[in-house]
């Protein structure tokens, strides 16, 4: 289960983005961001969830994205039960666990009834409990007050659950801090605290960072999640980058690179977070990514990595022999080193040894 493998200091490789990618694919409608596609459109959620798979995801995470009975009305049980349905399936190909999910409701921002919330997360709980997932995870939280409800009724399953908020270092909309979310969701009953969602890695890092010190001083003790944006986001504010002008349909110019998650994978460890993924954004190349930084720690390479050697490996089978003679044996490291060096130049008129050169924005980058 998943506390067994937190508690024995495993690296649980979360999934990615599933709206915006099947959104990119033509499955998922954007602005209403519900998840019919997994009635209407099985075979695209299953390929996904795959996708996820291969690439090192130790979790299959429901499909279930604002699937609760007030944004889907009579689809909401439909769709709850097909996303289950889906994703065991996928899980059962691997050694993946199965976790059912929930998100804020539409209903808290103008109505703050807590007894007809809770009514809609039990309403996904009982689906999740016929299906028998591993865990729950209530996610993309913005108000402290839903996200302690969420954890109340999934705590009532009886399985573990884990709670993220989409929040960046300053906090919820009414000001909560991100060590005070932290302390209420782990008071509640969350054995899994972080965020997810809204913010690029580096912003999801800092915040992450914050939980964990109010942990520590209040002397509670949980796991640390983090499944950031796939993007660069250092000049969103505090509700992230829904507030900018590129959202939804141009944040390509912002996408981080395999390099930039491996980083952001090496600091979550060094954090001391064993929950790592990824929300909007993170294609399974960048799960991929997350999986072969962490192999050392986790012990193996994703089945995905069977055709991903070291960079520029590849070239050496290139059918120009011309190529093939820029990359004899031993020197990919080499050339690696080189071309990050030109890069930098370039670019960033920056030095590789520069420590703050990788957490520059893509988008800092001038137009040549």
């Amino acid at each position: 289960g998943l506390l067994e493998r937190l508690d024995s200091g495993d690296v649980v490789v979360g999934d990615g983005s599933f709206l915006l990618t099947l959104e990119k694919r033509g499955y998922v409608k954007a602005g209403l961001w519900t998840p019919e596609a997994v009635v209407e459109h099985p075979n695209a959620v299953r390929q996904l969830h795959m996708e996820f798979l291969r690439a090192g995801s130790d979790v299959m995470q429901t499909f279930t994205f604002s699937a609760s009975e007030d944004n889907m009305e009579s689809q909401w049980e439909a769709v709850n039960t097909a996303a289950c349905d889906l994703a065991r399936e996928v899980a059962d190909k691997g050694d993946a666990l199965v976790a059912g999910g929930i998100c804020q409701t539409s209903l808290y921002a103008h109505h703050k009834d807590e007894v007809r919330i809770k009514k809609l997360f039990r309403l996904q709980l009982e689906i999740f409990a016929r299906k028998n997932v591993d865990f729950l995870i209530a996610e993309y939280f913005e108000h402290a007050v839903e996200a302690v409800w969420a954890v109340e009724v999934l705590k009532e399953s009886g399985k573990p659950v884990a709670a993220t908020m989409c929040i960046g270092p300053e906090g919820d909309m009414h000001g909560v801090t991100p060590g005070e979310c932290a302390v209420k969701l782990v008071k509640a009953g969350a054995s899994v605290v972080g965020v997810n969602c809204r913010f690029g890695p580096w912003t999801s890092l800092k915040t992450m960072s914050l939980m964990k010190e109010a942990l520590q001083a209040a002397g509670l003790k949980a796991h640390l999640m983090v499944q950031s944006l796939g993007f660069h986001m250092p000049d969103c504010g505090k509700g992230g980058f829904l507030d900018l002008p590129e959202y939804p349909f141009a944040l390509e110019p912002r996408v981080a690179t395999r390099w930039d998650v491996q980083k952001y994978a090496r600091e979550a460890y060094n954090l001391g977070v064993r929950y790592i993924g990824g929300c909007c954004g993170f294609e399974p190349y960048h799960i991929r990514a997350i999986a072969e930084e962490l192999a050392p720690e986790r012990g193996f390479l994703p089945p995905a990595s069977e055709k991903h050697g070291s960079w520029g490996s590849g070239l050496n089978t290139h059918t120009k022999p011309w190529i093939r003679a820029r990359f004899p044996p031993g020197t990919c490291v080499i050339s690696h080193a080189i071309g990050i060096a030109f890069f930098c130049k370039i670019f960033f008129s920056a030095s590789p040894s520069d420590p703050d050169f990788l957490n520059r924005s893509t988008t800092d980058t001038p137009h040549l």
